[in-house]
């Protein structure tokens, strides 16, 4: 407890693992669990069903766990579940899930989420993500693993981020943006994939070809989704040391609403 400011209203309830810090002024709700070595910055709020995992840093003025933006919700016992080695910065509020979707908010691992970020209501965020600051998510988003947001990246409901993926600063997604695409402009078009990216996480050269090769296919050959989807998928065989990275790709593009369809 010598961690804990004495000026910190956690309640009893509460159940923070002994290693855990928290700054003065910090408030901390009845059904939050904290694990092993995470450090809560002064004037926080944590609230509701949340479950932070070891080793985050959270810095002050933060509100975790609050209830959806959302005027269905109810009270309903929802959650945000957030993992392990996170930095998230000043200002930043996540919400919790809602009974419309899978009622869990949700933050993987080893993430990097500068200031003032939202994510709303059934977010679904992977890991290794870079967050710069004013990234605003609505709800039901799902980011993958190892995406960059450019500051004042503003997502709309529902929309899906592939893995690998970046944004420029200011841009706004109305439409799905595919695993390894760069984008920017508002609304957000497709620009590049982002290979400078891929060859920092240790791609190897014919990957990359892979990469560019299904970015023609998407995006420089004018075809209807489906044809691109057909070949795109024959590429596994074709490059079979790839063969992970374009079934990453086929399964976001065979799963895409047509009403929504992807960044051009």
């Amino acid at each position: 407890m010598s961690l804990i400011h004495p000026t910190a209203v956690v309640d009893p309830k509460a159940s923070l693992d002994s290693s855990v810090s928290v700054g003065p002024y910090t408030v901390i709700g009845p059904d939050v669990k904290i694990g092993a070595g995470t450090t809560v910055g002064a004037h926080c709020v944590i609230e509701g069903h949340t479950t932070i995992g070891e080793d985050n840093r959270i810095f002050q003025f933060n509100s975790l766990g609050a209830i959806p933006q959302d005027k269905k919700y109810q009270g309903e016992p929802c959650e945000l579940v957030i993992g392990a080695r996170n930095t998230i910065r000043e200002f930043c509020t996540f919400n919790i899930g809602s009974p419309g979707d899978l009622g869990v908010t949700r933050l993987g691992d080893d993430n990097w989420i500068m200031a003032y970020v939202h994510l709303a209501h059934d977010c679904q965020v992977g890991s290794h993500t870079i967050f710069a600051n004013n990234t605003q998510l609505a709800g039901h988003v799902h980011v993958g693993d190892w995406v960059i947001l450019g500051g004042f990246t503003v997502v709309h409901q529902f929309v899906r981020i592939g893995a690998h993926g970046m944004t420029a600063m200011c841009s706004l997604l109305f439409a799905d943006q595919p695993p390894f695409v760069m984008s920017q402009g508002q609304p957000a078009g497709a620009r590049s994939m982002n290979f400078e990216g891929l060859k920092r996480r240790g791609f190897s050269s014919d990957r990359i070809a892979a990469v560019k090769a299904m970015y023609k296919h998407l995006y420089r050959e004018n075809l209807p989704l489906l044809e691109s989807i057909e070949k795109i998928g024959a590429l596994g065989q074709q490059m079979p040391t790839a063969a992970q990275d374009v079934a990453l790709m086929v399964d976001f593009l065979s799963s895409v609403d047509p009403a929504r369809g992807i960044v051009r």
